[in-house]
């Protein structure tokens, strides 16, 4: 007879292994599943985890996309990680990301065709302010009316992307683009353009960013006060209150910081990466990092390196896609089965197998 038995202490062992195993059990089924589409399994996997770093015909290009893809991603599953720590479910970081970039290129395009030093740091502030404004939106409601910040947050994609597309076809579109939606390419206005800080690295300003919320995210978890009340709030929620912190502040500035670095993210790809505001801007990025937050356990370092690996199946994915034919809604399920077997393999953490008498793990 199988069954599980809590474990008296969640185990350290498995909460840091079941990423790796996560990963590997995801090379497994995701090879099972690119047999079955009639490629190579092997083939596959190494074009996709081991071609874009080392091969020498793809590697000059796929190392900067590294970064490129990577940013954004590192950025926002910052930001998610706030809420998640707190029992905060936010799932709309896609919607602020959106937003952020319309309120970003909007800025940016309002100065067209002005050179001054200033309308790039006040695209970054337009950026981040607008997706805050968009996380506030779920924030107000759970506070005030005890909604699920899961629907309304999801729900507010859809508007965005709404928004989005009404935008492209009309407040930001190019006038000089012979009536196809789309703003003007920012990466063609100097004083918006989000260039790479070092030629040919692929680091930019938003993978500078990035970077600098992995440490701040760091300091603020490890060293200051905020911190362990964010941590307190979402592992011990009545502990917390008798400590004398506040619901509704954790609720507000957990949204509020994940929103205004999921616009940041969303204003750097619309004036770097991107170049313009257009029907298809959104790539998926805010839902693909809270596979990022999780696999990184919601540290700052471990999503730092989950943001790497996620940026390899990225553009290791689009090598598969040219070379293989692998059709790319399926390279997306294989990105999916990482969270899928980083879920399934968590009950292992808490739980432990026996058959019988007899303890396996």
């Amino acid at each position: 007879m199988i069954r599980l038995e809590k474990r008296a202490q969640p185990s350290q062992f498995w909460t840091f292994a079941t990423p790796f195993l996560a990963v590997l059990m995801t090379m497994i089924v995701g090879g099972i599943m690119f047999a079955a589409l009639g490629s190579d399994p092997f083939e596959a996997i190494r074009i996709i985890f081991w071609d874009p770093l080392f091969s020498e015909q793809f590697a000059a290009y796929s190392r900067p996309q590294l970064l490129v893809k990577a940013g954004p991603l590192i950025l926002i599953a910052i930001g998610l990680s706030f809420g998640f720590k707190a029992g905060i479910w936010n799932i709309g970081a896609e919607g602020q990301y959106i937003i952020g970039a319309i309120c970003g290129a909007g800025m940016g395009l309002a100065f067209y065709p002005s050179e001054s030093f200033v309308i790039f740091p006040l695209m970054i502030l337009a950026g981040a302010l607008g997706g805050w404004a968009w996380a506030m939106i779920p924030a107000v409601l759970k506070v005030r009316f005890g909604t699920n910040e899961i629907l309304v947050s999801l729900m507010l994609v859809y508007v965005a992307e709404a928004w989005l597309a009404s935008v492209s076809s009309g407040l930001l579109k190019n006038p000089d683009g012979m009536g196809f939606p789309g703003s003007r390419n920012l990466q063609q206005y100097p004083a918006a353009a989000n260039l790479e800080i070092f030629q040919g690295t692929g680091m930019h300003w938003g993978v500078l960013t990035a970077f600098i919320a992995v440490i701040f995210a760091y300091v603020l978890f490890s060293r200051h006060m905020l911190g362990f009340q964010i941590r307190l709030a979402g592992e011990a929620p009545r502990a917390a209150r008798f400590a004398g912190v506040s619901p509704a502040r954790i609720v507000f500035l957990c949204l509020g910081m994940a929103g205004a670095l999921a616009g940041m993210a969303g204003m750097f790809e619309v004036a770097g990466p991107a170049g313009q505001i257009t029907i298809d801007f959104n790539s998926g990025y805010g839902f693909t990092a809270i596979i990022v937050a999780f696999l990184g356990r919601l540290h700052p370092v471990g999503i730092l390196f989950a943001g790497l690996l996620m940026a390899l199946t990225y553009i290791g994915g689009e090598l598969a896609s040219l070379m293989l034919g692998i059709p790319s809604a399926a390279i997306q399920l294989f990105q999916g089965m990482l969270l899928f077997f980083l879920l399934a393999t968590d009950v292992f953490i808490n739980f432990r197998v026996q058959i019988g008498t007899g303890e396996v793990v």
